[in-house]
């Protein structure tokens, strides 16, 4: 009578500690997304991408031989670089302040396109002007199940989604490869994606070109909580198994 009561009690002890508390996988998408279809010329028409400034953007500017017409010059002979603080900031109008120049504005314009407008402004004071441009915020967040989940910095405007995984030390054990997703930010609606690594057939979208400003979320297999339950539980119900078997000899 005395085992069945600790099996009982084993039993209901198990039940308790897998129903009590109740997870949502929030990287995983409980709905269909029916929709996503319509947005891959979003995701794998960008062939002709180029990055246009965005209010905020940390923009650095080079001028061969003329450090006091540069901010943040690569040419120069220390490295100036975004720690410290050798950059211009593009305020709430879109605009930035070059020496000698005052206010310019640079929101929306590609960095050709204001490499090509600097050189013809700073043509006034130096002959065939050598102009630089560089964007110093650009980067990819990439959350889940990576080994260093976070913001990644790139230089590129189009990179490689398993390039990025790389940079992020690859791939979780759990990591569910059948429902990797993108988002990105498409005026204001935010656009999204579904891949699945695990199709041979899926090239396409194992070299997916992710852009400055994407999110990508890896989301974990549906067993990883039950995982991590069932290495507490286990040794919890021996103990009480254990507890039961000695106060049953007294």
């Amino acid at each position: 009578m005395k085992k069945s009561f600790h099996i009982l009690l084993s039993f209901m002890l198990l039940l308790v500690l897998l129903s009590s508390c109740k997870t949502q996988n929030l990287f995983e998408s409980q709905k269909p997304d029916d929709y996503i279809a319509t947005l891959d010329s979003v995701f794998y028409n960008n062939q002709d991408y180029e990055y246009r400034i965005k209010k905020d953007d940390k923009v650095s500017i080079s001028l061969w031989g003329q450090d006091e017409l540069s901010i943040g010059s690569v040419y120069g002979i220390y490295n100036s670089n975004e720690v410290y603080g050798k950059w211009l900031l593009v305020d709430a109008q879109g605009m930035i302040s070059l020496p000698k120049i005052g206010p310019f504005y640079v929101e929306g314009k590609s960095v050709i396109e204001m490499k090509d407008t600097l050189k013809n402004v700073f043509s006034k004071w130096v002959q065939n002007p050598v102009v630089d441009v560089k964007i110093l915020n650009k980067e990819i967040t990439i959350l889940g199940e990576v080994r260093t989940p976070g913001v990644v910095k790139i230089d590129k405007d189009r990179n490689q989604l398993m390039e990025l995984i790389a940079k992020c030390s690859g791939f979780e054990f759990y990591a569910n490869l059948k429902k990797i997703k993108v988002l990105r930010q498409v005026g204001a609606d935010v656009a999204v994606t579904n891949i699945d690594l695990t199709k041979a057939d899926h090239l396409s979208q194992r070299n997916l070109y992710l852009l400055p400003g994407d999110v990508v979320i890896i989301p974990s297999k549906r067993y990883k909580e039950f995982d991590k339950r069932i290495s507490v539980i286990i040794p919890l119900t021996t103990t009480v198994s254990a507890a039961a078997i000695i106060m049953g000899l007294f």
